[in-house]
């Protein structure tokens, strides 16, 4: 019998997080070190965006290098991980069962989105992992029914992990490194609004964050980075527990707050 498994939000920043992981590295990996070994990882990026609700099938997942521009030596770095067929007929299954359109990719392996943050937690890879894409113009709505569809799956070992920012906006990254780095005061405030609402099992409020926080629109110009958010979020069920276990900003303006989410009822 496989042990319950938590939802997990995880950051995963720029792609030199994979070379320089710091403290939000250091939370992921003393969390990964706390859980039952997962059967298999549901693993939602905010850098896979298509129409529908995609689930990956290939078995061997490719080290997907889907920037420019970084040091050589992170075009080096490959996380073997594999697939299960098996597996991603569950998820397959569990969203069609809630009565979302599906669709499969036999060859999508994983982008920096998956893979940065896998090979901290992982590092052996020796959990299937299973990919899952977002889907932007769903919105936060979306996001939260498919992780309410994947809820049922954490009972039976599998880990869902999202992968995203809660604050990612590129433009005023460049505008604070031109500015001697300073950050912008919303990125703060959002992220502590982000973990207000998480404290009182507000999950309207996180919907509806576009107009309800401070700064959202300017946090996130566009959905996707936030959307694996509302993925794990649904995903810990009706009353999650839920706990933010690192807060902390990177590169001037992406915070890199994780948060876990355990079935169950308000302790």
């Amino acid at each position: 019998m496989n042990p319950i498994q938590p939802a997990l939000f995880v950051p995963h920043g720029a792609p030199t997080f994979a070379l320089r992981p710091g403290a939000a590295g250091a939370a992921l990996v003393a969390k990964a070190a706390t859980l039952p070994l997962p059967r298999a990882i549901i693993m939602v990026s905010a850098h896979w965006d298509t129409a529908v609700p995609t689930v990956g099938f290939a078995e061997k997942l490719e080290t997907i290098h889907d920037f420019w521009g970084f040091p050589e030596t992170l075009y080096t770095i490959r996380y073997p991980a594999t697939g299960c067929p098996e597996a991603s007929r569950e998820v397959v299954t569990a969203l069609e069962q809630a009565g979302l359109p599906v669709a499969t990719d036999s060859k999508r392996g994983l982008d920096h989105g998956a893979w940065v943050p896998l090979r901290l937690m992982f590092p052996d890879a020796e959990v299937p992992v299973v990919p899952l894409s977002v889907q932007s113009r769903g919105g936060p709505e979306q996001a939260y029914r498919i992780g309410r569809a994947l809820a049922p799956l954490a009972a039976k070992g599998f880990l869902i992990i999202g992968s995203g920012s809660i604050t990612h906006n590129l433009r005023d990254f460049q505008a604070a490194w031109q500015n001697g780095g300073q950050t912008p005061a919303y990125v703060r405030e959002f992220a502590d609004w982000v973990a207000e609402r998480v404290a009182d099992d507000d999950a309207p409020a996180l919907l509806d964050y576009r107009r309800r926080a401070p700064g959202g629109m300017q946090a996130h110009p566009s959905e996707e980075h936030l959307l694996p958010f509302h993925v794990a979020l649904g995903a810990g069920g009706d009353h999650p527990r839920s706990q933010r276990f690192h807060a902390g900003i990177d590169d001037y303006v992406i915070a890199m707050d994780a948060y876990a989410f355990e079935q169950g009822e308000p302790a």
